[in-house]
This record gives C-alpha cells, structure tokens and sequence, in this order.
C-alpha cells in the first residue's frame, strides 16, 4: 500500500488524522477477523460486487479519494479478488491499483454490451507475491443448444482465469447473474443462468479434471431459494464454512446474493478449517458509520448540487411550462433535501455512501496451498 501518498492527497492536517484514523480501525478490524498471510501455506480468495465503480451514472458520486484507499486497504488483505460492477472507465480501477502498491495486478473483462449489461467490467486483482497468472483467460460463451430462452447469451458475460497459489493450481470465474424481478420471468432467468454456469463448468471439470471455483454475485435470495438449488443441483458444493454459519453480503444483512462455489481436482481443494477461514466483513462498522455523518455533509451538499445541474440546464432550454414545471421540482426537492437534516443522513446512510463503498459486502474462503508432504510420500513409494 502506498500510504506515504496521503500526505499529498489530504494536505489539511486535521482532515489527514481523520482518514489515517479511519485506515488505522480499517487495518485493526480486518486483523482480527480475516486469516494472516502465510508464506506458501495459505491463500484468501474473495468476490466483491464494487457497486458502479466509478461512472457515476446515478449521480450519487463520485469516489472520494479516502474511499479509494478504505477500498484498497479491504482488497490488501486478500490475496485474490474478483470484483464485479467495474465500470468502462478504468481511471478509478487504475487510482486504485496504484494506492495497492507495486505488487499488484489485475486482468478485466472488456464491457459487457446491451442493456442488461449495464457496460460493466469483470476484474480479478491479485498480490503477485502470491498469486500467478496462469496465461490463460477467457470469457464464457453458451453453446447454441444451451442458450437462454430467446437464445439469448448471459445478461453479463462470465470471465474464467487460470491461477496458481503455491502448490494450488485452480481456475476462478466470476459472474454476476442477472437480477430481474423476485418472481416471473425475471426470476426464471436468473434461475437458468446460475444452473447454465454451473452445468458448463461442471462438464468442463469432468473434462479436464482441474479446480474450479466459482463465484460472484448470484443474486442468490438464501440457502434455501431456488437460486441455491440452481448452483448445487448442478454440481457445485459450498464450503463447509460458508454453509456452517451463512451470512447475508448486502449492505443491510437480508440477501446472500454473493456466493463461493467449487468443483475439485480430487483432493486438491483443501479449505482451512480455522474460525476465521470464511466470512464477509462489514466495514460500515469501521467507516462510513451513522455517527460520522456530520464528517460528510459538506460533500453530501457538493453531491445533491451536481445532481442539480442537468435539470438547470433543462430547465434553461425548456419550452413548455409543464416541461418548466418539472424541472424547477425536481431542482425543489433536492433544495428541501438539502435543508432537511433527517432525510439528508437517511440518504447518506442508504444511498450516498454506497457509491462510496458499496452495497454489497466482500465474502472470503482461505484455502491450504502447500502439498509438498504429499508429493514427497508419493514419490518415495517404488512404481
């Protein structure tokens, strides 16, 4: 991590000790729940949905500059994470990698076309010093007869890459799975496309006999959904530590819409079985929290006042007095929401510091990586 560029980033003395101090409860609470690094013995794998990073379609942003090095330090204690909701712009991607430091990469998807693929990006960041690319990348696509209803592709394009982790040789895909509806053919599409990843995967392990772990945002509505059934009905197990004590990964803690899934190389796939070797971790404990609003009011102004522009602007070349009529309210409601303290957290809290974080939580499996000992025993034996 790249900490001496605070100094240049927050010149006002006061605002500095207020993020360092922020990265510093960040660093102590990831500590205490995400496993220690362990040279050759362990990797920590994580997905998290990045929310919009960083176009600012929705206008509740941008990123501040704090937000990116809260993001980086969460990724560092990690040593692989597949991001999902990264945007055409690679600018913010960039910003970040360069607050992670020298010894990291990443490999991104193109945009995903159309619009059910909001043009977003898949992308894997990875700790060199423990991660290798394997040279191999791809994005998944359906075989004519396994097409979707309307032989349609997936919403967003599912990205396979080829690592290795110690003695650990695996491939990684990443998905977000088309949300829809709760019910109907929305549902019905999200349903047929965890069970069409799952299926194409799971024939490809039986092909090719290697590791396979898939994950992302599936849009998952619990353990016991449908949605769930979709995935393992098609061959792929959860970690016993994930399925012991399952935890929801959205921001208010009442969907399991991110998920971990394998399919193993017999006996490779080996999950470390300490209490902290699978979680989600809720970093609006540590930033962002409900009693640090009044830190941000200024910037929750600056945001309101932006998203009031582009109906000034309307507003100048409208015509018609119902046109007028709309633009000066909604010019109105932003005014009152501005003035209106209560509302105003309400929207930090349930809005505005999602596009600075996210509103999904990161999941992380760690796994064991070193099978010297038993390679070491099966050379000793005679042929």
């Amino acid at each position: 991590m790249r900490y001496y560029t605070l100094k240049l980033n927050f010149p006002d003395t006061d605002e500095r000790a207020r993020v360092v101090q922020n990265l510093l409860d960040l660093k102590e609470a990831l500590d205490k729940q995400v496993p220690a690094k362990e040279f050759n013995e362990n990797l920590l794998i994580s997905t998290w949905n990045i929310r919009d990073f960083d176009s600012n379609k929705f206008g509740h942003g941008p990123r501040l500059t704090e937000s990116l090095f809260y993001l980086a330090e969460i990724i560092s204690h990690y040593d692989l994470v597949a991001l999902q909701e990264v945007s055409q712009d690679l600018g913010p991607l960039g910003q970040l990698m360069y607050i992670l430091g020298e010894d990291w990469d990443f490999i991104a998807t193109d945009v995903t076309e159309g619009k059910s693929g909001n043009r977003e990006r898949m992308a894997f960041l990875y700790d060199q010093k423990r991660v290798t690319f394997r040279k191999i990348a791809g994005e998944i696509v359906l075989p004519g007869e396994d097409l979707l209803a309307g032989e349609q592709q997936f919403a967003r394009t599912p990205f396979t890459v080829a690592f290795q982790s110690g003695w650990f040789r695996f491939s990684l895909c990443t998905v977000h799975i088309y949300y829809g509806a709760d019910s109907g053919d929305g549902l019905d599409r999200r349903i047929r496309e965890i069970e069409q990843i799952a299926k194409f995967l799971a024939e490809r392990n039986e092909k090719y006999n290697e590791n396979m772990i898939l994950l992302g945002d599936f849009n998952i509505v619990s353990p016991e959904h449908q949605t769930m059934k979709a995935l393992k009905e098609n061959g792929f197990q959860v970690p016993a530590k994930i399925q012991e004590k399952p935890t929801p990964t959205n921001m208010f803690q009442t969907k399991y819409y991110d998920q971990i899934a394998y399919k193993e190389k017999k006996g490779e796939m080996r999950f470390a079985e300490h209490d902290n070797s699978a979680g989600v971790f809720n970093y609006y404990d540590i930033v962002f929290r409900s009693n640090q609003f009044p830190d941000y009011r200024k910037d929750l102004i600056e945001t309101l006042t932006r998203r009031q522009r582009p109906y000034r602007e309307k507003l100048e070349r409208a015509r018609s007095e119902k046109s007028k009529a709309e633009h000066q309210e909604a010019i109105d409601k932003l005014d009152a929401l501005k003035m209106d303290q209560e509302a105003l957290q309400i929207y930090y809290l349930e809005d505005w510091r999602t596009f600075q974080m996210s509103d999904h939580l990161p999941m992380w499996i760690e796994l064991r990586i070193n099978f010297s000992e038993d390679y070491l025993k099966k050379i000793q034996k005679p042929l």
